[in-house]
């Protein structure tokens, strides 16, 4: 029986250790294959143009071209590739900008090697996932801005009642399980009302939907559930 060929990798990071170290961690796993690595944003796109990874794991703050703007780029032009944002800083700016550019995860760079891979995985499978602690900090980030004059009404781009009560608990951290509990449906009609509002919404992913929510005013911190502040962004 032929094994199933593994996940293709491009790893991208300015600094030549951390680039090696990257690849080192994920080559011995056989459902991986790094098939290249890149030392800037631009590097990365003309890689990821001619090796065709499945999932790019990229540096945020990098010279030439940053991985914002290799992101957006990558989006645009090869939108099968799945980004997955490294940075060292828990900048909560960096994590919208990466997430609203096209990335379909964020993750600071003292995740354990087990989280990076599972990570990896998830991006792979088309879902996103941001480390609890940033979208915690994304989350009060919003929560904690100063008051301002009341905000226009939420342009909820032709979602159906049902969709924005979807979006709402969505936004809040619940999963397709936790929301279809809430509203006392099945997860695959939960499913299918998410895929609609992502089509509406023009977001290409779970974890952009939740910064829309909190963009538009939607919701805050203190629609969640239980008190909580956020969680893990995960399909």
């Amino acid at each position: 029986m032929t094994a199933a060929p593994g996940i293709r990798i491009l790893v991208v990071d300015d600094q030549p250790l951390v680039r090696r170290g990257l690849s080192l961690i994920l080559s011995p796993d056989p459902s991986f294959e790094v098939v290249g690595e890149a030392a800037d944003g631009a590097q990365a796109v003309d890689l990821a143009h001619r090796l065709r990874p499945d999932v790019v794991v990229m540096d945020i703050r990098m010279p030439v071209l940053d991985g914002v703007g290799a992101a957006q780029l990558l989006a645009r032009t090869l939108p099968d590739c799945r980004v997955l944002a490294l940075s060292t800083f828990d900048m909560d700016e960096y994590v919208v900008a990466a997430l609203r550019a096209g990335a379909c995860g964020f993750l600071p760079k003292d995740v354990s090697p087990e989280e990076l891979c599972a990570a990896i995985r998830t991006v792979h499978a088309g879902d996103a996932v941001v480390a609890p602690r940033l979208l915690t900090r994304l989350i009060s980030a919003y929560v904690r801005a100063p008051a301002g004059p009341s905000p226009a009404a939420v342009d909820t781009g032709g979602l159906t009642p049902r969709e924005v009560e979807v979006w709402r608990l969505m936004a809040t951290g619940l999963d397709n399980a936790g929301i279809a509990l809430a509203l006392g449906i099945g997860t695959s009609t939960v499913k299918n009302h998410i895929t609609a509002l992502f089509g509406k919404l023009d977001v290409r992913d779970r974890a952009q939907a939740v910064v829309a929510a909190y963009e538009s005013g939607l919701v805050t911190a203190r629609a969640a559930p239980g008190g909580r502040a956020g969680g893990a962004v995960t399909g």
